[in-house]
């Protein structure tokens, strides 16, 4: 266990995913920090029932408006953030006890197995898809709330060798129901930054998408999950230029692309 370090974890109707979670870091440490954006769920139940602190912050339809907040209710030296939906393994905690203990960075990147359907997508430009995630909160200024943002820290960061487990797509009626989401948010950006949308560029999309991931990435090695995934992907683009198109449309004349979903 290391008293320096904490976990923060960030939770929204998460029942399926908070105590798996929470059980895989207990082998680090016991300091725990859930923060809720006011899940409607058995969340906050499983949290009060597995006895570990958390605060509740207001919804957001992404985690980074919440990051910032989350990181400077921990007191501890050191914070390690996770989704309810990672999991740490006993190789990723050992090599975290050492990064803490040399101090070499302010910040390290950790890789992510990205799980899809009980598959390890290793092609597809899904590995290995580091991120920011423990952080010396010291050397810490601020966490921007754009979706996808990455955190604002003084000095330089390393890398780790270990993964976390990220099972970022149970099934496929999850996957859509999270395009809907993201995808609006990324029409909005694209619509205030005056950015265009046309039938061309639909395909333009599709096939680029799909190429990238599929062939330029090598996602086909990964088999079926691997092409199912692209062709997911390539749908995702093309929904964001969906929504985006709909905004320019005059409301009077519009249908809503979101009822067709």
């Amino acid at each position: 266990m290391n008293a320096k370090l904490a976990v923060l974890i960030f939770t929204h109707n998460e029942e399926k995913n908070v105590k798996a979670c929470i059980d895989s870091v207990k082998i680090i440490t016991k300091n725990i920090v859930v923060i809720d954006s006011q899940s409607t769920d058995k969340t906050v139940e499983i949290l009060k029932k597995e006895k570990i602190k958390f605060y509740s912050f207001p919804y957001q339809k992404y985690v980074e408006p919440a990051r910032e907040f989350g990181i400077i209710k921990v007191k501890n030296d050191w914070v390690l953030i996770l989704d309810a939906d990672e999991r740490i393994t006993k190789p990723l905690a050992l090599e975290i006890m050492e990064k803490i203990k040399d101090n070499k960075f302010s910040y390290y990147y950790l890789p992510r197995k990205n799980i899809f359907i009980n598959f390890w997508l290793k092609h597809g430009g899904w590995w290995p898809d580091y991120q920011i995630r423990l952080i010396n909160k010291k050397y810490f200024l601020s966490w921007p709330k754009e979706i996808h943002s990455t955190p604002k820290i003084k000095g330089k960061g390393g890398y780790f060798k270990n993964p976390l487990i990220h099972l970022f797509h149970g099934n496929l009626e999850a996957m859509v129901r999270k395009t809907i989401i993201f995808e609006e948010i990324e029409a909005n950006l694209l619509y205030q930054a005056e950015r265009k949308a046309s039938v061309f560029i639909f395909f333009r999309k599709f096939l680029g998408e799909f190429w990238r991931r599929c062939f330029k990435f090598l996602g086909f090695l990964d088999g079926n999950i691997g092409i199912i995934e692209a062709i997911y992907q390539a749908f995702s683009k093309t929904i964001t230029y969906l929504f985006l198109y709909e905004k320019y449309l005059p409301k009077e004349k519009s249908r809503s692309l979101h009822s067709l979903s």
